[in-house]
């Protein structure tokens, strides 16, 4: 019989590359993972990294701009463990804009991406993590990945820069307004990340200088953890070796 495991943590993203890697430093822990993407299926979301997959839940196929499958995706996971303990949303997207190409379209894409996934996911999860008691103290913890550019936007990335922004914000703000209630919210800050990606749109750049999805993914397995239980509100530059 398959122990229970001692916190439940929902990973958003889990296809892509900082979603694969906060996974993988999860899996080192004792909890029980939910793999959720737009893409794939159960056996890939998952992956090799994740040791025991039945001990783990993947939720293919979840929409996260849709706050109605947010919540059934919550519900989901509420009927398989009882509990919710923490929430790793790496989903984004990035898109160089300059002016002329700022259309109101391009900044409404980013904005749904980088922003409005965020306040979907979270507002789910906290649903199911607010203590049932006013007054009472709960458990649980939120991490959003903002970006070194929501701090100074360099040229061509208003659009990007302004939703990640906007996704520090809420992070500032929601973990204000679950101070005492036993839930935290913070957000890391990576550079850029060294991707498949990143490295063809970016062929004459220098990768050893980007930061790698794992030691990110690391930072985001410890806010979630309880060694971080004094920390809400942060925002954690993850530069690389800029």
């Amino acid at each position: 019989m398959t122990p229970e495991p001692r916190r439940v943590i929902l990973v958003t993203g889990a296809a892509g590359n900082l979603g694969r890697a906060t996974l993988a430093a999860l899996a080192a822990e004792d909890v029980a993972l939910v793999a959720v993407d737009r893409a794939g299926d159960a056996a890939s979301l998952l992956g090799a990294a994740v040791p025991d997959p039945a001990r783990h839940l993947a939720l293919p196929g979840l929409d996260l701009l849709d706050p109605a499958a947010c919540e059934a995706g919550v519900g989901q996971v509420m009927a398989r463990f009882g509990r919710l303990d923490g929430v790793a949303h790496t989903v984004g997207g990035f898109a160089m804009h300059g002016i002329a190409e700022g259309t109101p379209a391009a900044w409404e894409a980013m904005l749904r991406i980088n922003l409005f996934t965020t306040v979907n996911i979270f507002r789910a999860g906290i649903a199911a993590m607010r203590p049932p008691t006013p007054g009472s103290m709960g458990q649980g913890s939120l991490c959003a990945v903002g970006a070194l550019a929501a701090l100074k936007a360099p040229g061509g990335m208003a659009a990007y820069a302004a939703s990640k922004s906007a996704v520090l914000r809420l992070v500032e703000s929601h973990a204000d307004e679950l101070r005492g209630t036993g839930l935290r919210v913070n957000a890391v800050m990576p550079g850029t990340l060294d991707t498949p990606q990143n490295r063809a749109a970016m062929p004459d750049a220098d990768p050893s200088l980007w930061v790698q999805p794992e030691s990110v993914g690391r930072v985001i397995a410890f806010l979630l953890s309880e060694a971080a239980g004094g920390v809400t509100g942060a925002l954690i530059p993850v530069p690389g070796r800029h």
